[in-house]
């Protein structure tokens, strides 16, 4: 029995879930938010809750290709300083699966980025441009915030593959650059979409079916990439901020009026 037969969906339904796939890839070397498009089309095209398990193992495929693209730009301790918090996201969003309906789940996300967005929009227009380097996630006020955002990143990350915008929102207000950018989420999102996948499994939302059609699924994701890797030089700096906050803001707003 062939993929498409198992989930019940036709051949222009996974041409959408093949372009999602095709963006996903996109996203994760160019820009990061992005894919958020691609939630909103798995979401349309398979049962909501069904659509994260089906998704994870994409945006691992994208993290991979991404963490190849740009594994000489992560900046580790921001790393290192964000990882407890966004465990403990992880935890709480997990909890938060077992009872909470597709509703609220898209409510409360949408207003999180829109929140992000804003927060962020108006810290960068009170501070200036920002630092060649990350110097504002050192000191107590940027450990705050690495936790803050950390949480709300594990959230989000684990009740709908959310977390890029959050994250996006944090490596901006931190000051970080285009490639700097880059490669610290590619290294983020390959180590904690990874650790989501017992508890995915866990709740049933990974099993043989949606790893059937994710095999179909991963061949889209290089092409992205490399549309992506090829993009990415040639967007500069203050457009590469804009198109992150504006997919930020165009995610959450999909969120809240779906």
């Amino acid at each position: 029995m062939d993929t498409m037969t198992l989930w019940h969906i036709t051949g222009w339904e996974f041409a959408a879930l093949a372009f999602a796939a095709l963006l996903v890839g996109f996203s994760k070397t160019a820009v990061s938010g992005a894919n958020t498009v691609s939630l909103a089309i798995f979401a349309a095209v398979l049962p909501a809750r069904a659509s994260t398990g089906v998704l994870l193992p994409v945006l691992i495929a994208g993290d991979v290709l991404a963490v190849l693209t740009y594994r000489r730009h992560a900046h580790w301790p921001t790393l290192w300083r964000l990882f407890p918090a966004v465990a403990a996201g992880v935890v709480v969003g997990t909890l938060f699966l077992v009872w909470a309906d597709d509703q609220v789940v898209r409510t409360s996300i949408g207003v999180i980025l829109l929140l992000m967005a804003g927060v962020t929009v108006w810290r960068r227009r009170a501070a200036g441009a920002p630092a060649e380097e990350p110097d504002s996630v050192t000191g107590g006020a940027g450990r705050i915030k690495a936790r803050s955002y950390g949480v709300l990143g594990g959230f989000t990350t684990m009740v709908a593959n959310a977390g890029g915008p959050v994250m996006s929102m944090y490596l901006l207000s931190a000051g970080f650059r285009k490639l700097g950018f880059l490669g610290t989420s590619a290294f983020f999102f390959l180590i904690v979409n990874v650790s989501k996948v017992p508890f995915s499994a866990g709740l049933g939302l990974i099993d043989g079916r949606s790893l059937l059609l994710d095999a179909a699924l991963v061949a889209f994701v290089v092409p992205g990439a490399l549309i992506g890797k090829w993009a990415v030089s040639r967007i500069n700096q203050r457009l590469f901020e804009q198109l992150v906050i504006a997919a930020t803001v165009l995610g959450g707003l999909q969120l809240l009026l779906r």
